[in-house]
Parts: structure tokens; sequence; C-alpha cells
């Protein structure tokens, strides 16, 4: 066993990274098409971090009492709704301002999370099946890299589904009406609150199931640190990707690269500067905030509403 990272050589990065990112784009992915859709719609949630922290403790009780890991995914998503709702409803009331609201429920939600995650940090769950992508090779290291979550790939056609819908449907323009001039929905005939209403909670939910996939594959445990700041990452995410859901693809397999970097080069053999490499989701999203929030242009695909009544 000592001898494989050797054997692997470069190629065996190569494919740890890959499947490393594969496996860790899998919360920005949800979070940030939820994220997407909810700023699509004219708002900001910056609760997306408790939503996948109550998410992850959600589905690890319910696959832990049920021995079904897909209902504990199913109630992540009926969570996610909820507080997607609870947020809709209180950044639609006079005066309240999107970001207050969305601190608020971090704090208020934190303590909810870890107050019914105390029972569950000890023991570990039923796990998602896998998917082995890596059939095909007689290495271990490459076929365990390579064995990825079902979400991955439902989150890769809910990309492309929500572009679809803004693009192609009559639900979908009413959102992006709602999101860059609601003063001019309105006049159309397009009830404004009620779509942001659904928007931010459909956001909510798929925030959620990206929280199950920490607790139902990896890390597979449920421990009060379990998010890491993903939640509030795939804000950064979402504006990186200029709130484009395709986009929010293919910069979550990024983040998702960046996080899988240090572990990677761990398991190979390189151990130096471990956790500065392990800081590279946190040092990639400060790059990203740098790089695109800039007073003197507007960001590529804002929506003109966003952040306002």
């Amino acid at each position: 066993m000592q001898s494989q990272p050797e054997t692997l050589g470069l190629w065996g990065i190569a494919v740890a990274l890959a499947g490393g990112a594969m496996r860790g784009s899998i919360p920005y992915m949800f979070v940030s098409l939820g994220e997407c859709l909810t700023e699509k719609s004219g708002k900001i949630n910056l609760g997306m971090e408790v939503i996948l922290l109550m998410g992850a403790v959600t589905a690890f009780g319910v696959s832990d009492v049920t021995g079904s890991p897909w209902l504990g995914v199913l109630a992540a998503a009926l969570v996610g709704m909820t507080l997607g709702a609870l947020h809709a409803w209180l950044t639609q009331q006079p005066s309240v301002n999107d970001v207050a609201a969305g601190i608020a429920m971090i704090i208020f939600g934190s303590g909810l999370a870890f107050f019914f995650g105390k029972r569950f940090v000890a023991p570990m769950a039923p796990q998602l099946p896998l998917i082995d992508l890596g059939s095909w090779s007689s290495a271990g290291a490459i076929r365990s890299a390579l064995r990825i979550s079902p979400l991955f790939f439902i989150g890769i056609a809910l990309a492309f589904a929500l572009h679809w819908i803004f693009t192609r449907t009559s639900w979908g323009l009413k959102v992006r009406a709602a999101g860059d001039d609601p003063q001019a929905a309105r006049a159309l005939g397009i009830n404004v609150n009620r779509v942001r209403f659904i928007a931010i909670t459909i956001g909510g939910a798929l925030a959620a199931i990206g929280g199950a996939h920490l607790t139902l594959y990896f890390p597979g445990i449920w421990s009060e640190g379990i998010s890491g700041g993903q939640g509030l990452m795939a804000v950064a995410l979402v504006i990186f990707a200029q709130w484009s859901p395709r986009r929010c693809l293919a910069a979550a397999l990024l983040f998702g690269g960046a996080q899988a970097l240090g572990p990677s080069l761990q398991s190979l053999g390189v151990n130096g500067y471990y956790h500065l490499f392990n800081a590279s989701p946190y040092l990639l999203t400060l790059g990203v905030m740098i790089a695109t929030c800039t007073p003197h242009r507007r960001l590529a695909g804002m929506p003109g509403a966003l952040g306002r009544k």
C-alpha cells in the first residue's frame, strides 16, 4: 500500500483531483443553483449557509431512524423548503433587509441545527448508494476516487433544467422579470411577491439537498462545523458564474477541485503546506469577490432589482 502513490504518480494526482472535484462540487452545486434561482427573482438569501446545515442534520437523522438515505434527502428538501419560505416571507415584509434577514436566519438556524444534531455526533447513518466510475481500473485508489454520489448527476441535470426554465418557459420569464424590473413586471400583471416566494422556497429545497450530501456521502458524518462556510461561498460562486445555472455547474467543479487539492496531494505523500492547500476554497472565494465586486461597472448578468424591494 505504501508504494501505490509512487506508482500512480501524476496520473494518480489527476484522478484524485477529478474524483475529489466531483465529490466536493455537490454542495456548491446545489446551493449555488438554489441561490441562482433566488437571486434571479431579485432577492438574496445569505441564510443558505444554515439551510445547508439543517439539510445535513435532517438527512442524517431521518436516514439514521428510517434506514433509508433517500428518505433523508427528501426530508432535507422539505426542511429547506420550509426555511426558504420563512426567508421569503420575512424579506417581503415592509422595511426588512435581505442581508439582515439572512444573517438572522444564520444565527437562529445554526443554533437549531446544533441542538437537534447533538445526538448524531457519533454514529454514521445509512449512506447513499454510489456509482462506480472507476470500474475500468484495477487500482484500488482509482476505484475509490471515482466512486461518485448520484446527487452529482442529479445536480448536472438540474443545472440544465434551470437554464431551460429561465429561457424557454413562461414561469422562468416571470422570475427574470421580477428580478430585473419588478415595477414593470407588476404593470404586466405578474404577481411579483408570489413569483419570488416560489423561487426562494425552491431555492431553499435545492440548498438543503446539498447539505444531505455532506452527511450521507462526503464526509458522511454529522458535526457542527460540517458546512465549513460552503453555503456563504456559494453566494460568491453565483456572482462568479454571472447568474447562469450552467456556469454555476462549472464554478462548483472549480470550487470542488480547490477543496480536493489538499487531501489529494496528501494521499499521494505530499504533506508540505497541507493547511494552505486546504484553505484554497476560501482563497478562491476572496479572489472571486475582489475580481467581481468593483464599484465602477455593473456585473454581467446581474438582476436589476437584486437587493431592492
